[in-house]
């Protein structure tokens, strides 16, 4: 039987909306403004746009951040769109940004071929030229098992972070347990159907071989994830915390202190963290996803049941004991809040509500970070009603306050993300990082 669901409804942004928006947040780098606007609305790309030179293209290492399924996407783009832009230039003459790529065919953003190269358009008016990234030396080779090493340990972020989702699965399954938001479960399905060699679990073996050749050939990465689905009960016969722990010391007895290692996995008591740390890891990302208890009862069912809302908090706070406060940084899905049928009616609810969550960990000199909600065409929320992307203006308000509550407790830039700032900032699922630093538009003047 065919999946339900819906198709988020694209509500396009004008020239003019995005001008105001600048001009009303000059605590906010126009990089950002337009950064935040391509996540929230994905962009559509012309066949022609993607000719010419080689580039990484997308290795849906753990979602599919697309707004629109594989099966129906165009066959002159599907598994040709690349994994990341890098825009520049054009009508708000932009420093290089750093934007991950979601399709939607349906987007007021199109990535058209022009006689300079690729660029992005807002209906006729040029956004900046575009650079796609480039395909790592060490994606050449082929695993003894004959995988790609973008099927392994892909590289995101222009090259920056190695990401091993090693169980690419979850255990919450179904709507009474899965996170309402959460497509990895429908990704994995969606990779198999379309015919791809898509891991389920990674062996540690075949990471190792991959990272081989990364140590040995590349020069752009700085940090590893180790990811994947919840584990209830066990998983090749380890529980959850076994099965992660064993490709922490795996990959740290290999390559000790190569890279900066971190892992985003559910809240674990500090008895558990310790090893970790002890392993090699450095950065701990326990995501709590929304902060209102009510909407985390009902968007992260699974979690709720299994750890609860109030432990999960919890344990977060108490991670800071073992790896220090500015190297636990969970994870929250901005934009979530406005979900219907159960999220806020008003973008000052909705921004009340995360601003709490925000003070209350960064008083603590805990940093969370955010990823812009992608409303995937198979989650929980996207089959029991049509979504609307949240506004832009929402996510003005969310940068704005995470940078002024970020500046309020004087924290320092959380490590693992290469380098702060507009034109510098290479995290591409929010803008979170090209704000931190920036001393706004009227200072600039001054």
């Amino acid at each position: 039987m065919k999946e339900t669901r819906n198709l988020p409804v694209t509500v396009p942004t004008t020239l003019q909306e995005l001008e105001e928006l600048v001009a009303r947040y000059p605590n906010l780098p126009a990089e950002a403004i337009v950064k935040q606007d391509l996540l929230r609305l994905g962009m559509a790309f012309d066949a022609a746009s993607l000719g010419g030179a080689s580039f990484k293209e997308k290795d849906y290492f753990i979602f599919t951040f697309d707004h629109v399924p594989l099966g129906e996407q165009d066959e002159q783009i599907r598994f040709r769109i690349p994994e990341e832009i890098r825009l520049r230039g054009g009508h708000f003459e932009l420093a290089p940004t750093v934007v991950s790529v979601r399709v939607n065919p349906g987007s007021p953003y199109r990535v058209k071929a022009t006689e300079r190269g690729p660029a992005v358009f807002l209906g006729d008016v040029e956004l900046g030229e575009v650079e796609f990234p480039p395909v790592p030396a060490f994606y050449a080779h082929r695993t003894s098992a004959g995988k790609s090493p973008g099927e392994i340990a892909p590289v995101i972020e222009w090259g920056y972070l190695i990401y091993l989702t090693v169980f690419r699965n979850c255990q919450y399954f179904g709507k009474e347990e899965e996170c309402a938001f959460c497509d990895i479960n429908h990704n994995y399905r969606q990779q198999k159907a379309q015919g791809r060699p898509y891991t389920g679990v990674k062996s540690l073996e075949e990471i190792l071989e991959v990272l081989a050749w990364i140590d040995q050939e590349d020069t752009t990465a700085q940090v590893y994830t180790i990811t994947g689905g919840s584990v209830v009960k066990d998983l090749r016969g380890k529980k959850e915390t076994d099965f992660y722990f064993d490709y922490a010391r795996g990959i740290e007895e290999k390559f000790p202190g190569r890279w900066m290692g971190k892992i985003v996995t559910q809240a674990w008591e500090p008895d558990e963290l310790v090893r970790f740390r002890d392993a090699g890891i450095r950065i701990y990302h326990p995501n709590y996803e929304v902060w209102d208890e009510r909407l985390f009862d009902l968007l992260c069912p699974g979690k709720a049941r299994f750890v609860g809302r109030e432990t999960w908090m919890r344990r977060i706070v108490q991670a800071a004991e073992i790896f220090g406060p500015s190297c636990v940084i969970p994870n929250f899905v901005g934009g979530v809040e406005l979900s219907k049928p159960y999220g806020f009616s008003t973008i000052d609810e909705a921004i009340r509500s995360t601003r709490e969550g925000l003070d209350f960990f960064m008083s603590h000199g805990v940093v969370p970070r955010f990823t812009t909600w992608c409303p995937e065409p198979f989650t929980t929320l996207t089959t029991i009603a049509p979504q609307e992307h949240p506004p832009l203006e929402y996510f003005c308000e969310l940068l704005s306050v995470w940078k002024a509550t970020f500046e309020k407790y004087s924290l320092p830039v959380p490590p693992g993300y290469g380098e702060p700032g507009p034109g510098r900032a290479v995290f591409s699922v929010s803008a979170f990082m090209d704000v931190v630093g920036y001393e706004g538009r009227a200072s600039q003047r001054d």
